[in-house]
């Protein structure tokens, strides 16, 4: 069999799109305070977990120190990051906030829990030169 057609479990497939979209995330808490602790980043993942399934999507990894956590996020391309970084947000701050609240206080106060700013980063697949010195090969009809 030709290595062409070889399942890739990076693969995903809809009705009319195959897909692999992988997006590097990161989040700090509002004025880079380090509220994080094993438990509470443990919970973290659980909660993004779940938030991640209700879009399709698959959090791949998930880590942090004190003052920020990293995701790896494989997402279905009708997923609009930006909702799916709100989503993600929004819910575990409500939940940290619910659930482990003498702590955060200690570290955070008023309504906020994480920074309105992230960072986002397109990953996986070939490098970029590599990506267009195959567009520039293409055989263009003449």
């Amino acid at each position: 069999m030709s290595p062409r057609w070889e399942p890739n479990p990076d693969l995903r497939r809809g009705r009319t799109v195959v897909y692999t979209l992988y997006a590097h995330l990161v989040f700090t808490p509002k004025y880079r305070r380090g509220p994080f602790t094993d438990e509470i980043l443990v919970r973290c993942e659980e909660v993004m977990r779940v938030v991640c399934a209700d879009f399709g999507a698959e959090l791949t990894e998930f880590n942090g120190e004190t003052d920020h956590v990293h995701l790896l996020v494989h997402y279905p391309p009708k997923v609009a990051l930006s909702r799916l970084v709100g989503s993600l947000k929004g819910v575990s701050a409500r939940r940290l906030r619910q659930e482990f609240p003498d702590h955060i206080r200690r570290y955070l106060w008023g309504d906020h829990f994480w920074s309105p700013s992230y960072f986002a980063a397109s990953a996986g697949g070939a490098p970029l030169n590599v990506i267009k010195e195959y567009i520039e090969n293409q055989k263009r009809p003449g």
